[in-house]
């Protein structure tokens, strides 16, 4: 496996990232993962954006939109995958044991890993811990992702595939690595970024293509919805079967669902980069 790190090629076996690196130390850091299909990556110009935007969020320095774009290309074609996650990682590089930064500058590294196609429906849960929507770092993709693995691995342990949180005033919010939206008297809904989700680029472009509205949810959406579904990079557009033990009252995905994953589907594939 090849990787790009701080500005070349590299094995993966070899590459190095100091222990001192902000990143490791402290989780001072942002990412982002893109779907790539036969060495082709999907809404890149968005993800580039995103990072660039999360990276401002936490103070770094922008990354370089075009040793990006070189990087992911190279990454890309010295690892040829059917379908692939690439993990694009941009951290405040070398610092003190301590949450002030260093002056060395920033780390870059874009890897991929071989990806399975996600089934059509998934089991989920909800979780008792909270997103705060006021937190410094509410809607930033950072590296910081210890609460998403303690959910993530609930999730696992219960048999489901995603976790679910509400916010600190108890409405709707976001999964560990996916947005939700439910169905209600037959409409679209999904929390909007103020709720502190995160601004997804799956869940912008279904919000766009499939007419969703943003709406200020309750927790109890959930078990009131007439189907649920989870947006993603690597889930598209991924009906809920089943949550906290639930099954689903009607056959899933349901026909809201279902046009949402057709639109989803012939929209991204006329058009890579939306």
């Amino acid at each position: 496996m090849r990787i790009w790190l701080d500005g070349a090629l590299r094995n993966a076996d070899s590459a190095q990232v100091s222990v001192f690196d902000h990143g490791l130390t402290v989780g001072d850091g942002v990412f982002e993962t893109v779907k790539a299909e036969r060495g082709t990556a999907f809404a890149l110009t968005r993800h580039v954006d995103r990072l660039t935007r999360s990276a401002r969020g936490l103070g770094l320095a922008d990354p370089d939109p075009d040793e990006v774009r070189r990087a992911c290309a190279a990454v890309l074609e010295a690892n040829p995958l059917p379908l692939a996650r690439m993990r694009i990682t941009y951290t405040g590089g070398v610092s003190p044991l301590g949450s002030d930064r260093g002056d060395a500058g920033p780390t870059l590294v874009v890897a991929v890993a071989e990806e399975a196609r996600r089934p059509d429906t998934t089991a989920v849960i909800t979780v008792p811990w909270v997103r705060n929507e006021r937190s410094a770092v509410a809607g930033l993709k950072t590296t910081s992702y210890a609460e998403n693995v303690v959910a993530l691995a609930a999730a696992h342990r219960a048999g489901a595939s995603e976790a679910l949180f509400a916010n600190t005033l108890g409405r709707l919010c976001e999964g560990t690595g996916s947005n939700v939206f439910v169905v209600l008297d037959g409409e679209l809904h999904t929390p909007p970024l103020a709720s502190g989700c995160l601004a997804g680029i799956t869940r912008a472009l279904v919000v766009e293509w499939a007419g969703a509205k943003e709406t200020d949810l309750s927790f109890e959406a959930l078990e009131q919805a007439e189907e649920i579904f989870l947006t993603s990079t690597l889930r598209d557009v991924q009906a809920v079967h089943r949550i906290d033990g639930r099954a689903a009252a009607s056959a899933v995905p349901g026909p809201v669902t279902a046009e949402a994953m057709r639109t989803f589907e012939a929209r991204a594939g006329a058009d890579l980069d939306p």
